[in-house]
Formats: C-alpha cells, sequence, structure tokens
C-alpha cells in the first residue's frame, strides 16, 4: 500500500473509531427494572435511536466525518463555556476563592483581577473555537462572543448574586439557540449525505447483489481495522485505570513502588481478558485482533514452507470467524467473569487445534508436490518437513499437558479428539511423502505405487470419518445435557451434512469410480512387448516407452494400464479421440491396431489378442481382491473433498464445555 493510501486508512480508520465506542457506551448501559414500563420503552428508544445514528456516522464518507466530528466539538465547546460561565459565578467571589471547585476550577486565580482576565481569555478562546468549528462568518459571530462576556461582564461589576444568575441563564439561552438554527441549517447537508450513502448502497445491491455490497462497504469503512482499533484503545484504556487502582491500594498499604508485582501483573491481564469480551461488539473487537494475528502467523509459515497458493492465505479469515462462532455458540459474553475466563480458555485451546489443522492443509500440498516433482534439494524439503513434525509434536504435548492438569469432560475429549486427528493426518502426510521419494529413485514405473498411495489415503479418510462421527455424539451430548442453544444445534447440522454426509458419499464414490475403472481396464485387450516393438511409439498420456505390454481402447490407441486406469478414474473417453472406453463386446471392431499416430504395420495380419473364450467372462466378472477394493488417489479425484477452512467451521458444533 502507497504512503498515501495508508494515511487515508488511517485517518479513516481513526475518524470512525469513536462510533464504536459510542455503540459500545450504548448497548452497555443499564436501567433501572423498578423505574416502570413507560421509562423502560423510552430508556430502549434511546438506545436504538443512539446505535442507528452511530452506525449512520460509522457509514459516512470521510469527509462527511470530519463536518460530523467538527459539529461534535463545537458543542463541547459551547458546553465548556457554559458551565466556565455558571460555575465562576456560583461557586467564586471576590473575597475568597472557593476552595474545592469541582470540575477542576481550582486553576482559576483567587484575586479579583487575576480572575477575571482568566475568565476572559478563557471565554475568548471558547468562542472563536466554536465560531470556527461551525464556520460561522456573519456578523453574528460577535454577538455570540459578546453573549460569552456578559457574565464576566457581571463579575466585574459585581452585581447582585441574583443578576449575575439571569447574566449566566440568558447567555447560555442565546447560545444554545444560536446552535440549534446553526444544527438546523446544517440538518440538509446531513440529511443528504445519509441519503447518498443509502442510495449508493441500494445500487450496489441491485447491480451486484447483497454479498458484493457488503464486500465494498466492509473494504470502504475498514471495519476489521475499526474493531480492531476500538478493541486495543478500550482494553488501553482499561489497563491505565487498573494500574492506577493498583498503585493507589500499595500506597495506602505503605508498599508504594514503580514496579508492579508479577501477581498483580497477572490479575491485571485477566481482568482485561475478563473486561475485553464482556458483548458482542468487543468479542467482535477480540475477533478482529485475532484476524491480524492468525493473517500474518499464515504468511510467516508460507514464506517459511515457500508456498504461493493464494488459498492458504485465507487463515486471517478462517481464525476470526471461528473464534466469533465460538463464542456466540458458547454464550461467552453473557457469562460470569470467573467462568468467562475459563471458556475463554477453553476456546482458545479449540481454535488452537483449528489452527493447526489448517496450517497442515496449507504444508500438505508443498509436502506432496516436492515428492512427486522429485525435487532433490534438502533445503526445500527442510522446511515443509519440520513444520509437520512440529504440527504432531505439538499435538502430542498439547494433549499431554490438559489430560494432566484437567479431568476427562466433553471439551477436553474434543481437543484430543482433533489433536489425534491432526496426528493421523501429518501420520499419512509423511507416509505418501516417503512413498513418492521412493519412487523417485527407481528408474522404472512402479505400477504399484497408485495402490499404495490409495490405501494410505483411504485409510486416514476412513478415520477421519470416524471422527467425525465421534465428535457429532460429543456434540450431541453437550448440547442435550450441559449447554444446549440454537447455534450449537446449527452447528451440528452443518457438521452432519459437510463432515459426515458428504465426506461419506464422496468416498463412496471414489471407491465406486475406482472399481469400475479396474473393470474397464481388465476388460480391454493387452498387447505385448513383441508386438509394440513393431508399432515404435509412447504412452500419449506418460509419453513414457512400453516396459512390458499396454493396454489398447476400442478405438485402437494404447496406454498403459495405470496410466489408463488413473484417466479413467476422471471421464470414460479416450484421452486421443475421446470415444467411449467400455463398450459392449459384440460390438468392438477387430481391425488391426495402429500406433497413437495413425500408423499401421503393412504386410501383416491384423493383430488378433488371443483371449480364452471360456475365460471371458470370470475374466470380466473377477476382480482381485487388491483392485476391487482400490478407490481414488487425491490428485485424480474428480470430487474435491471439503477444503481445510470449511472443515475447521463446520467442527465446531462438537467443541464442547
Amino acid at each position: 500500500m502507497a504512503a498515501p493510501q495508508r494515511v487515508r486508512a488511517v485517518l479513516d480508520v481513526s475518524l470512525r473509531v469513536p462510533s464504536v465506542f459510542v455503540i459500545d457506551a450504548i448497548l452497555n448501559s443499564s436501567h433501572d427494572d423498578s423505574a416502570g414500563l413507560l421509562a423502560f420503552l423510552l430508556h430502549a428508544g434511546l438506545r436504538i435511536l443512539g446505535v442507528l445514528a452511530s452506525t449512520v456516522v460509522l457509514m459516512l464518507s470521510r469527509r462527511a466525518l470530519f463536518k460530523v466530528y467538527m459539529i461534535t466539538m463545537a458543542l463541547i465547546v459551547a458546553a465548556s463555556s457554559m458551565l466556565v460561565n455558571y460555575y465562576a459565578t456560583m461557586h467564586l467571589n471576590f473575597h475568597r476563592a472557593y476552595h474545592s471547585v469541582a470540575f477542576g476550577m481550582d486553576f482559576l486565580p483567587q484575586n479579583g483581577p487575576s480572575l477575571w482576565m482568566t475568565l476572559t481569555i478563557l471565554q475568548l478562546f471558547f468562542g472563536i473555537g466554536f465560531l470556527t468549528l461551525l464556520e460561522v462568518q456573519s456578523v453574528y459571530s460577535q454577538l455570540i462572543i459578546l453573549d460569552l462576556l456578559i457574565p464576566v461582564v457581571g463579575l466585574i461589576l459585581e452585581l447582585p448574586i441574583l443578576v449575575q444568575q439571569v447574566l449566566v441563564s440568558i447567555s447560555g439561552f442565546v447560545l444554545v439557540g444560536f446552535t440549534i438554527v446553526c444544527l438546523s441549517s446544517r440538518f440538509k447537508w446531513f440529511y443528504y449525505s445519509t441519503r447518498y450513502t443509502v442510495l449508493l448502497l441500494k445500487q450496489m445491491y441491485r447491480i451486484y447483489g447483497l454479498q458484493l455490497m457488503i464486500e465494498d462497504a466492509w473494504k470502504k469503512i475498514h471495519f476489521p481495522d475499526v474493531l480492531r482499533v476500538f478493541w486495543l484503545s478500550r482494553l488501553a484504556t482499561q489497563a491505565v485505570f487498573l494500574i492506577y487502582l493498583f498503585r493507589m491500594s500499595a500506597s495506602e498499604t505503605g508498599e508504594a513502588t514503580y514496579f508492579i508485582h508479577w501477581h498483580d501483573i497477572w490479575e491485571l491481564f485477566c481482568n482485561l481478558i475478563i473486561s475485553g469480551c464482556d458483548s458482542t461488539l468487543t468479542v467482535l473487537g477480540m475477533s478482529a485482533v485475532i484476524s491480524s494475528i492468525a493473517h500474518y502467523l499464515g504468511l510467516g509459515i508460507l514464506a517459511f514452507i515457500g508456498s504461493t497458493e493464494e488459498e492458504d492465505k485465507r487463515l486471517g479469515f478462517v481464525a476470526p470467524v471461528l473464534f466469533f462462532i465460538l463464542a456466540l455458540q458458547t454464550g461467552l459474553s453473557g457469562l460470569k467473569p470467573e467462568d468467562r475466563l475459563v471458556r475463554l480458555c477453553r476456546n482458545m485451546c479449540l481454535l488452537l487445534t483449528a489452527i493447526l489443522h489448517f496450517i497442515h492443509g496449507m504444508t500438505d500440498p508443498v509436502l506432496m508436490s516436492l515428492s512427486a516433482s522429485h525435487v532433490s534439494s534438502f533445503r526445500r524439503h527442510f522446511p515443509v518437513l519440520f513444520v509437520s513434525v512440529c504440527l504432531f509434536m505439538f499435538s502430542v504435548l498439547l494433549s499431554c499437558f490438559l489430560w494432566h492438569y484437567y479431568a476427562l469432560n466433553t471439551w477436553l475429549f474434543a481437543v484430543t479428539a482433533f489433536c489425534v486427528e491432526l496426528c493421523l493426518k501429518v501420520i499419512v502426510s509423511l507416509t505418501v511423502y516417503t512413498l513418492f521419494m521412493i519412487d523417485g529413485y527407481y528408474s522404472v514405473l512402479w505400477e504399484r505405487l497408485d495402490d499404495y498411495v490409495y490405501h494410505v489415503r483411504s485409510t486416514g479418510n476412513i478415520i477421519e470419518f470416524i471422527f467425525g462421527v465421534i465428535m457429532f455424539g460429543n456434540g450431541a451430548y453437550t448440547m442435550m445435557f450441559e449447554s444446549g442453544s440454537k447455534i450449537r444445534a446449527c452447528m451440528m447440522c452443518l457438521h452432519a451434512y459437510f463432515n459426515i454426509y458428504l465426506q461419506a458419499r464422496n468416498g463412496w464414490k471414489t471407491f465406486i469410480n475406482r472399481r469400475t475403472a479396474v473393470k474397464k481396464i481388465n476388460s480391454l485387450p493387452e498387447v505385448k512387448l513383441s508386438e509394440l516393438r513393431e508399432i515404435d511409439d509412447v504412452c500419449a498420456i506418460c509419453y513414457q516407452e512400453f516396459q512390458t505390454s499396454a493396454r489398447v481402447t476400442p478405438c485402437h490407441h494404447y496406454f498403459h494400464a495405470l496410466c489408463l486406469r488413473k484417466w479413467l478414474y476422471i471421464q470414460d473417453t479416450c484421452p486421443m479421440c475421446h470415444q467411449k472406453v467400455y463398450v459392449e463386446e459384440d460390438l468392438k471392431d477387430t481391425a488391426s491396431f495402429s500406433n497413437n499416430n495413425g500408423f499401421i504395420v503393412l504386410n501383416e495380419e491384423p493383430a488378433q489378442v488371443p483371449v480364452d473364450e471360456g475365460a471371458e467372462p470370470e475374466l470380466e466378472n473377477s476382480l482381485s481382491e487388491d483392485e476391487s477394493s482400490e478407490g481414488d488417489e487425491e490428485e485424480w479425484n474428480s470430487q474435491p473433498r471439503t477444503s481445510t477452512a470449511e472443515e475447521s467451521v463446520n467442527d465446531t458444533d462438537s467443541m464442547g464445555d
């Protein structure tokens, strides 16, 4: 991002953060239940109006936000001027200064002429600032300054206290009336600014749809950055206040020091974390902070393992969504402070396991790419292997630590299950990686490699499916006996559909496709090496020479059996001419075989592949036990599995208490 764009983005965020603070203050405002129904309705109406107004201000453009804040500052200056006049008149006299003046008025001098001069300078400062912020340039500006100085004149002339009170009231009413007139003249501008924003959103919705409209508004107002700055600013303010309280308590006990004890630091941290998720808005702010941390963590891991996949950069989106869903699912913001800290720690453990699964999803394609492409550089392999081993070790250590300090419950069972599942995934990835690396050192084609890889992958997928069913049962137990909620029920339905039903359906479809492909391959005639030498060509799929035999399609093209089988996992047509590969026996042509370039061997009888008629039905219907159980390897599967991000989001239903 260029420097001017970065400055504009920082300015936008800074202007919009106060609106979020106002919304948070309004939502957290308490109400006396004993005040009656009318007071309750009035309080609720004011809260709704305040939230709507703050939301509208949050959506305004940068130029409109400047004007809104200038008007707000003008109102603050006007209120300060009125308060100074009121307290100077009511609580000060020329003979004895008020010893404990409210609102910090003890800075005023105690003698008469010095007091007059100070009040005059203050009112001039307030008046000029008020008129400048409201951009008033008419003759009324001089009258407003005179109006602010009228109470000071009453003090100078030593008028009776009743007359001074009347002058202060008149000055305040004139200032309030002038402010209302100025705001009324600017109401038209505010209306058209709001209307322009609403029409722009409607136009985006009509042309591009709801999703793009939300994305455009999200980027325009920099909402994640606004939430992040809001949460950190709120936390910093509370930290300053708590540190002040700690030092005050230490000074009362006679232990005043410039440093805070370690137990006080831990207590301070716990209090800040508890207050940092006490409402839905603060939970959103914490999610934004987690998003930033996860984003840079993902970029660091991608740079370390040398991956350039754009899909792997979604960790900054997946992690905050998971955290927010967990917070809603467990009712984090509505818990008591001590229970909230415990629940937050448990949610963080679950979030950590989900992040580890996502990191494995980032490293697995790189690991397979390095092994399949036979890269020999150790420096290229080491980072990916190191991350994989760290994932395995960290999962084991986390499980051992939690089992050492906590008793078995649904939450611990869920975390342990996710850790065990991650360990199995890492073992599967490293096993497949080892198989491909062994294949790289062979000078001949390893025809059984695809079968071994499939068996390893399918075993891992079956275990993962079993864990999905177990986690569904764990989530159902949690919902029925511990903390049931509508959000948990919805997440369980999503988990059952994506991680159980779709995974089972895709796995069964893969198995059927692979079994059908094996059946088709076995039904095709086989050409031996002696005949392949006369045709002198290569496999049209892998462009490698035929070592022992080849399979011939009904359209008279021939391929390696392994290559053709992988092709048939994807589609049922010839790679050369796109005709159907598997046809009935009575429709097969018995013409002479030609090579893949269309050359026919001359002066020879049509090559007939000897087939035992009595054994043909048996060949077509009998499959070896190994081949009948074969399925598809992931890179040849036409039905991709659910992505790691979707698995992580859908697994949150099983994260129990």
